[in-house]
């Protein structure tokens, strides 16, 4: 299946380092972000890993929980999390699914079906399985990125990313390119600009389609 924006996040229940969890019911009523890996101790996912590990406090702040999935076993998770821990210099907390089915990499269209190899499989046979979904409270997917093998994520952006969506999300505004949080949104054009002052205050006209206002306190 291919998800797309809005679609209702497949719902699973999986192993994981932090016991038996089903997605829908581990998300509750916050955020969350499923990202997955090619492998367990392969050095770009541990690069990453220890990203999410170090961002453990921004993640807290917004009310989003994190879970990671890669394609071996619960086993292999907790020995790799000791190999995080100290790269990052903060723990792997978060719950890590054990996909060695490949079940959630094909719910999620993550890669190809025929790429299920119980034995002898290496990174590279799952090669497309970087991908990173941003899920609302309603278990809506808002986001979704897709990496190569080769290219490390910037969960900074993931993070900005997020931000965005939060701070978009029941109003009517957008955020422009680059946007981080203090800066001027995008007033939504089902305002009219009568509307969009009795909504915001001032805004500052761009062009007809295009008006600033400051960001809607959350």
């Amino acid at each position: 299946m291919t998800l797309r924006i809005n679609d209702i996040a497949p719902d699973f229940t999986a192993e994981s380092t932090a016991g038996k969890l089903t997605l829908h019911d581990w998300i509750g009523d916050g955020y969350a972000i499923l990202f997955s890996h090619p492998k367990d101790f392969t050095p770009v996912c541990t690069t990453e890993f220890g990203a999410v590990a170090r961002l453990a406090p921004e993640f807290a702040k917004r009310h989003t929980k994190v879970m990671g999935v890669s394609v071996d076993s619960v086993e292999e998770h907790q020995k790799w999390k000791r190999d995080i821990a100290a790269f990052a210099g903060a723990p792997a907390d978060f719950p890590i699914v054990d996909d060695t089915s490949l079940k959630v990499a094909k719910l999620y269209d993550m890669l190809p079906a025929e790429a299920y190899l119980p034995d002898g499989r290496t990174a590279a046979d799952s090669a497309t399985v970087r991908t990173v979904f941003i899920i609302g409270p309603d278990k809506k997917v808002r986001l979704t990125m897709t990496y190569p093998m080769a290219v490390g994520r910037n969960f900074a952006e993931i993070l900005r990313a997020l931000d965005a969506i939060q701070a978009s999300d029941g109003a009517p505004i957008a955020t422009p390119a680059d946007w981080v949080p203090g800066q001027d949104v995008i007033v939504g054009l089902g305002l009219n600009d009568e509307q969009a002052r009795s909504t915001f205050g001032e805004i500052d006209i761009k062009l007809p389609y295009l008006r600033y206002a400051k960001a809607p306190a959350k």
